[in-house]
């Protein structure tokens, strides 16, 4: 009998196949709790504030874990990573289950967090790891799918969940993901630790404060917790400059490409990541559509990023970064504008409408992943990669906390857009239509930096042929 050797290739092919499923799982697992906080809320007597926090503590403890992962595959095996960190997934699972007060909720979602968060970093190392700078595009390009797959499902599971049985039955569904536990202990390589030496604690302490007081703030629109988060900088800011061996080394930041892309990424990440948070509202507040039918109208945008989602990576692959950025800002545009034309108008309109805005932040998110990966060195790639998914995080909050201002200052006079005739959908109309404009004016900053270095590439490769 022969034996045939597993190469790298289908190492990776493999890999990738368990990694869009856990990215379906951990998708629905973010989003999908957002559906059952009104029962939530109603059985346990809560406040909309004090619910919230079933979303709140999960946001800030994934973030946090995002970046520490990410620095921790630089000195431990991805696989022992994944390992301890799905258990921790499933425990906080369990925990949500058997919860009987508010506060065990709470302690299972920031369990849950705690283990999930190992799920960017793998989402980001493993295309790098596994595929050629060639080929890379079309594995973050799968990745999107699992995304995008699980966005969409999370909201109606949610619903028909708690339309059958009860929403501790949520908690439940995140067990499924160590059914890829033994593909991830047998593909992945084993010689994937870095060197080994000492951790600083108090530098990720630091930062972890940081991004704490900082989501703290957004959510909250509190100073004292603003004024937290900037002192908790400064003083991580100083310790990385002086520790020996220091959470974060700062030559990355000396890096300016990577400190260029993280910037755009997350302008471009608050702007694209907008609509999943204003079309709920909108179709809601304007419309009068019932959560479950909100979620039947999101469905198709979701259906063909799932479709589409690799040929946003093969067309990086093919024809560059520049290329996929131009497309996705194109998307996202013309999307925006549809938006801001047919708000408060037929919700089949809205649909159509919003699959330009939604394949746009997919392709987006894959052109941005792609760039920031080949401004890197091997030995930046862990923690350069797990700031990159804890920026767009932080981005992701911002972009919902100011939005959030801007919808409760009340309706204009007026529409931006002369279309739209409801007067309860003009500030939606005008949002809409500035973050058209914002998506222009940030794609020029990423021509400006990258595209015409590329072209000039290009250029100098063809008349060499």
């Amino acid at each position: 009998m022969q034996n045939h050797a597993v190469t790298p290739n289908t190492k990776g092919n493999v890999l990738m196949r368990a990694l869009v499923f856990i990215l379906v799982i951990s998708s629905m697992n973010a989003n999908m709790f957002n559906i059952v906080l009104p029962t939530i809320s109603k059985q346990f007597e809560l406040s909309p504030s004090q619910v919230s926090w079933v979303i709140t503590s999960y946001m800030i403890v994934y973030a946090v874990g995002a970046v520490t992962f990410g620095k921790l595959t630089e000195k431990y095996r991805l696989k022992d990573l994944l390992t301890y960190g799905l258990l921790l997934f499933v425990l906080g699972s369990m925990a949500g289950v058997a919860a009987t007060e508010y506060w065990m909720i709470i302690a299972g979602r920031v369990i849950q967090a705690a283990g999930a968060s190992v799920i960017p970093a793998m989402a980001m190392i493993i295309p790098i790891r596994y595929f050629s700078p060639e080929k890379r595009g079309r594995a973050l390009g799968t990745s999107a799918i699992g995304i995008a797959l699980g966005t969409a499902l999370g909201p109606i599971i949610a619903g028909m969940v708690i339309s059958a049985w009860s929403w501790r039955i949520l908690f439940l569904i995140p067990l499924l993901s160590l059914l890829t536990l033994p593909v991830y202990r047998k593909y992945l390589q084993d010689d994937e630790s870095g060197k080994a030496g000492p951790m600083d604690w108090l530098g990720g302490i630091l930062l972890a404060g940081a991004v704490t007081a900082t989501l703290l703030a957004l959510t909250s629109g509190s100073f004292p917790f603003a004024l937290a988060a900037v002192l908790m900088l400064l003083l991580f800011i100083l310790r990385i400059r002086s520790a020996a061996a220091p959470f974060i080394h700062p030559d990355i930041f000396r890096n300016r490409q990577y400190s260029i892309i993280l910037m755009i990424t997350f302008c471009i990440t608050g702007i694209s990541f907008s609509s999943p948070y204003l079309i709920p509202q909108m179709l809601t507040l304007v419309n009068g559509l019932s959560p479950a039918y909100v979620g039947i109208i999101m469905l198709p945008a979701a259906i063909v990023t799932t479709v589409l989602g690799r040929k946003g990576g093969k067309l990086a692959d093919e024809h560059g970064n520049p290329r996929l950025v131009y497309t996705a800002a194109s998307l996202l545009g013309i999307g925006f504008l549809c938006l801001s034309s047919v708000a408060g108008g037929s919700s089949v309109l809205v649909s159509i409408s919003l699959v330009f805005c939604v394949l746009g932040q997919s392709f987006m998110q894959i052109a941005m992943s792609n760039t920031v990966s080949r401004t890197l060195t091997p030995e930046q790639t862990g923690v350069g990669m797990g700031l990159f998914s804890m920026l767009t995080f932080i981005s992701a909050a911002t972009s919902t906390a100011v939005l959030g201002k801007v919808l409760d200052s009340g309706a204009p006079a007026a529409a931006f857009n002369p279309i739209p005739g409801n007067e309860a959908s003009f500030v939606f109309s005008n949002i809409f239509a500035v973050l058209a404009v914002l998506v222009i004016a940030v794609s020029m900053v990423y021509y400006v930096q990258f595209g015409r270095k590329e072209s000039r590439s290009s250029g100098t490769i063809s008349r060499g042929l």
